[in-house]
């Protein structure tokens, strides 16, 4: 039965994942230079500003990322992973969650990666040369990741294979690494909705 406690989680899941995301992206997107004058990510800058202003204050850049939003992004997500284990009854720690939080952090990135790279490739066949704003977004995301596999992966004619070498990847580490990652870290079963 669905009851009040469990709207209350789908709830919070929902809004603070929806957060976690636009935090997550505003790293992603000053990592791979991004144009930043698309209406997309003046809308990223504008929700994650009030949070992030403050942070930029004591945690600088480093290597040339955003290591406030990152900091922001693991916050979020320990924030979020506790509000669920505590409306689900389940006793942690602040240590189970600095440990937990990373994971969920490099599963939304897969993810993130993952869908930039289907829209870039249907764009790609459906709109090639497309200008609208996701479809820069989408291109500017996946394309630093698949630099690495077009340098070994031949050009078959126009036909660019490399998406697929990706997203194999990208599954494996869905399927392999992350599963494994919160079975040896413990992670609690009601979490893994999250990651």
């Amino acid at each position: 039965m669905f009851g009040l406690n469990d709207a209350a989680i789908l709830v919070i899941q929902t809004l603070g994942s929806l957060y976690l995301l636009v935090v997550l992206l505003r790293f992603m997107l000053q990592a791979v230079r991004a144009n930043f004058y698309n209406p997309i990510c003046q809308f990223i800058v504008r929700a994650t500003q009030p949070l992030l202003k403050p942070l930029r204050r004591v945690i600088p850049s480093m290597f040339g990322l955003d290591m406030s939003s990152l900091v922001l992004a693991l916050v979020v997500q320990m924030v979020l992973f506790a509000i669920v284990l505590t409306l689900y009854g389940i006793p942690f720690n602040v240590l189970g969650l600095l440990v937990w939080a990373p994971i969920g952090i490099f599963a939304l990135f897969l993810k993130v990666w993952f869908f930039a790279m289907i829209i870039s490739v249907i764009l790609s066949w459906v709109a090639p040369g497309s200008q609208s704003p996701g479809a820069e977004l989408a291109y500017q995301l996946s394309e630093p990741l698949l630099a690495p596999f077009r340098r070994f992966v031949p050009n078959l004619g126009g036909l660019d294979i490399s998406p697929i070498l990706a997203f194999l990847v990208i599954q494996l580490l869905q399927q392999g690494l992350i599963p494994r990652l919160a079975y040896y870290t413990f992670m609690p079963r009601e979490l893994f909705g999250l990651i």
